[in-house]
């Protein structure tokens, strides 16, 4: 073949394929990389404690309190620190498949192996942490874990024992201030949805939902039905039913063991290590619907009584409101009289 002919049909794919990778690139768009994020500086590693608290009380969730079968508890905590790229869950954002597993059964598997995918394909996480599960609604559990300048992030999530899909967690609690580490952080925990299973109470039967709903935040007036087990219309805010501290400790050669099954010292938190003081939520009672009125009692000819009944749903506690009347009956005038 003609070498200069070569050239020009080389030189002229050349100015072709050029052409086209402009042309497609104008439709793409290259991932926004945040700009309000403060960049952290600290030239070391911190290494943390982490103390999960549950304050999930009956005095303070009065409604529905799960007291049996299983009783109220908290599953073990799964947590991964990262960078600022990465969630291993978000509020108003869908559930990962992870998330789901972990919220609805209890299972960290597929979780965890989400969180591995995304280290080795972005390299934004940067270690996994668990601490052992709490039996018990007011227990405590405890793990460590580090952080660097690169991965400064934590984000962790707990599910509600029992519940359809709920659970607390944080999502992204940045340690890092500037150049230097936070000593201490203490989040308030509040109960979240799933967004995958559609039952209102703690113990509701699985009920997928389709579509998937998003992540939200539970709240005493959201979702806004009577049957729901968080649902205290008095309240404006739920109080915390759980509580995390974050803090600094000296770095250490120590080789941090991390128990995966629940053991007594979990279950009650001793001396003073839970400060606040007890909350106790008034509980209002909740009535049935009035029956239909019974048959006229009475002679013919003379006015009789007919009576209807309603029964107790929920019991008040904490100074609620008491119960009404569960019956009523009426003048009435005998029917059907010969």
């Amino acid at each position: 073949m003609d070498t200069t002919k070569m050239t020009i049909s080389f030189s002229e794919a050349l100015c072709h394929l050029i052409v086209l990778m402009l042309s497609l690139g104008q439709g793409i768009h290259s991932m926004p990389v945040p700009t309000d994020i403060p960049m952290c500086t600290a030239s070391e590693t911190a290494q943390y404690s982490l103390t999960f608290t549950g304050k999930w009380t009956q005095a303070a969730f009065p409604k529905q309190y799960p007291r049996y079968r299983p009783p109220a508890q908290w599953s073990n905590l799964i947590g991964v620190t990262h960078s600022s790229d990465y969630h291993m869950w978000q509020r108003n954002e869908f559930a990962s498949n992870g998330v789901r597993e972990f919220t609805e059964k209890g299972e960290a598997w597929t979780l965890v192996k989400e969180v591995e995918t995304a280290g080795e394909r972005i390299q934004s996480v940067y270690g996994i942490l668990s601490a052992p599960a709490v039996v018990g609604g007011t227990g405590q559990m405890h793990t460590e874990f580090e952080v660097f300048a690169r991965h400064s992030f934590l984000s962790f999530i707990v599910r509600i024992v029992p519940s359809p899909d709920w659970f607390v967690g944080v999502d992204s609690i940045d340690l890092c201030d500037g150049d230097h580490w936070k000593e201490n952080v203490s989040v308030d925990l509040f109960p979240y949805d799933a967004g995958t299973d559609s039952g209102f109470t703690f113990s509701s039967p699985n009920f997928e939902t389709i579509p998937q709903d998003k992540i939200t935040q539970i709240t005493s007036s959201f979702p806004s039905h009577p049957a729901n087990s968080f649902f205290y219309p008095r309240l404006k805010h739920l109080p915390p039913i759980a509580k995390v501290t974050l803090t600094k400790i000296k770095k250490t050669n120590k080789i941090i063991s991390l128990p995966m099954e629940p053991t007594q010292s979990n279950q009650l938190p001793t001396g003073n290590e839970i400060e606040d003081k007890l909350i106790n939520t008034p509980l209002d009672c909740e009535v049935s619907v009035w029956s239909p009125w019974g048959l006229c009692k009475g002679k013919c000819g003379e006015s009789g009584v007919q009576h209807r009944t309603r029964y107790i749903i929920m019991h008040p506690a904490n100074n609620g409101a008491a119960c009404p009347l569960l019956e009523e009956e009426r003048k009435c005038f005998p029917d059907n009289c010969l």
